[in-house]
């Protein structure tokens, strides 16, 4: 269970990490400025094992890594969206956070929100409903599971 922090269309990676932080030298630097010109306190008030919920087109623009790096050095359990920009859906199963398909839900949940995942699934369950996402194939799961594409490889 989680908290619903809720962002609508075309958010870009420099919404989610602006070019002047992608300087610093580690992500845990970079994660306090997370989402800074959208919502300034993001990264003060989002707990481990939430949620981001967007509408269409998260994650376009660059195609910079930092992005859903500081999502999930946030400790951000899996961003939800109508759709993904390409290079951040690729970026984010690389680095081992969940991103996932879900038609519905942006438009009947509400930031605040209380909310469950179960991956294996591909529900969601949030204020007494149930909505259906797309379910990873196997292997992205596997992908996941081991936290990320270089941490799988490596293994």
């Amino acid at each position: 269970m989680g908290k619903i922090f809720k962002f609508n269309q075309d958010v870009d990676t420099d919404q989610i990490i602006a070019s002047q932080y992608i300087i610093y030298p580690t992500i845990d630097e970079m994660k306090g400025h997370t989402f800074e010109s959208l919502d300034p306190n993001f990264a003060l008030q989002v707990q481990p094992g939430d949620f981001v919920v967007a509408s269409e087109n998260f994650g376009c623009g660059s195609s910079r890594e930092q992005a859903p790096s500081v999502l999930k050095a946030l400790g951000i359990k899996a961003v939800l969206a109508k759709s993904f920009a390409r290079i951040f859906y690729r970026n984010a199963i690389n680095i081992g956070l969940p991103v996932i398909v879900c038609k519905d839900l942006h438009d009947n949940v509400h930031a605040g929100d209380d909310m469950e995942l179960s991956m294996q699934e591909g529900v969601v369950r949030v204020n007494g409903k149930e909505y259906e996402c797309t379910k990873l194939p196997e292997y992205m799961q596997g992908i996941l599971d081991q936290g990320g594409l270089i941490a799988s490889l490596n293994k």
